[in-house]
């Protein structure tokens, strides 16, 4: 069964985005970029609205979502006034310049998000590559269960990311493509 997922995101120099695009790939859901002044373009809270999962994005910025992500989630009150996005599956990733890098804060930020507007939540579902032969270009080298945490060196464009992380992303996608088909 086909599902409307939405992956609302801020990127602010085209790794999350790049990122949003990988989750996108795997979970069949449409971008929903939020601008360098933290708006959403016109329809953009019509098609949150309509979303039956609702994937959320943002780099993580001095341990949190950057501004532009607040500025959006704080809007986002109207939409919990009357809980209208109450019962979607919600999920969420961050990218950062370190492999750390407080990514935890920020998901868990998104987390807090979903929470307030009485989401249902979903993590990777992946497990870690974590052994001594792992290297970053396997799946989940991050170990990050709660949501998608990414790493980019700080000085690698959009286009240097790290394969693993790509790839963990489009499976991240599917992941939240089958519990949402699952849930429904």
């Amino acid at each position: 069964m086909s599902k409307n997922i939405v992956i609302v995101y801020h990127s602010g120099y085209g790794h999350t985005r790049r990122i949003a695009e990988a989750v996108a790939e795997g979970s069949g859901g449409t971008l929903l970029a939020i601008d360098a002044d933290g708006n959403l373009p016109g329809e953009g809270w019509s098609k949150l609205g309509a979303a039956d999962a609702i994937i959320f994005g943002s780099p993580t910025y001095m341990g949190n979502v950057s501004w532009q992500f607040k500025k959006f989630a704080d809007t986002s009150s109207k939409v919990w006034a009357t809980q209208g996005w109450k019962d979607k599956l919600a999920a969420a990733f961050t990218n950062s310049a370190s492999v750390a890098g407080d990514k935890q804060t920020t998901l868990y930020a998104l987390f807090t998000l979903a929470q307030q507007h009485g989401m249902l939540w979903a993590g990777t579902g992946m497990m870690p590559s974590n052994a001594k032969a792992s290297t970053r270009d396997d799946i989940n080298y991050l170990s990050s269960f709660s949501g998608l945490a990414t790493a980019t060196p700080s000085d690698a464009s959009a286009d240097e990311m790290i394969s693993g992380d790509m790839r963990t992303a489009v499976l991240f996608g599917k992941r939240i493509r089958a519990a949402s088909e699952r849930i429904s």
